[in-house]
């Protein structure tokens, strides 16, 4: 990617949020993501936030663990980031979710921002709560708004 001369002048070798090709073990991907999120925050921040928030709900590169995984989508997604506000939905969604805070409400909320920007499986999940009235009003018309 474009940042990734930049970042090699910062000391980083490679960038662990845009498309540059990563040849790294999973376990340097996660240091370099931590080592990207300790400096100020940039326009990278919640996408690192999502992609560590990714290893930790996968077990990739650091020990599985859905509360960590929790905390940084929460972050990500705090910041706008749509993939993070799915991936929150979904461990609210009792559809999908993970048990450690199953709530319909909440994970139609986090979905319907996704949906807003375009996110297509978002779009699904929140049609499929307008279906069932699960977490928001049941409502055919809005189901199919967002089906």
């Amino acid at each position: 990617g474009s940042c990734k001369k930049s970042l090699a002048q910062r000391g980083v070798a490679n960038c662990p949020t845009c498309r540059a090709v990563l040849d790294v073990p999973a376990k340097e991907q996660v240091r370099r993501l931590h080592q990207l999120l300790a400096r100020p925050d940039g326009r990278h921040t919640r996408v690192a936030q999502f992609y560590l928030g990714q290893c930790y709900a996968s077990g990739m590169g650091v020990a599985q663990d859905s509360s960590e995984a929790m905390r940084w989508y929460r972050l990500s997604a705090d910041r706008g980031y749509g993939n993070a506000q799915y991936s929150l939905g979904t461990f609210y969604d009792p559809e999908t979710g993970t048990g450690l805070a199953q709530d319909s409400g909440e994970a139609a909320r986090w979905f319907r921002l996704a949906a807003d920007q375009g996110h297509a499986g978002a779009q699904h999940n929140l049609g499929g709560h307008y279906t069932n009235g699960t977490g928001v009003p049941q409502s055919d018309a809005e189901a199919v708004r967002w089906y």
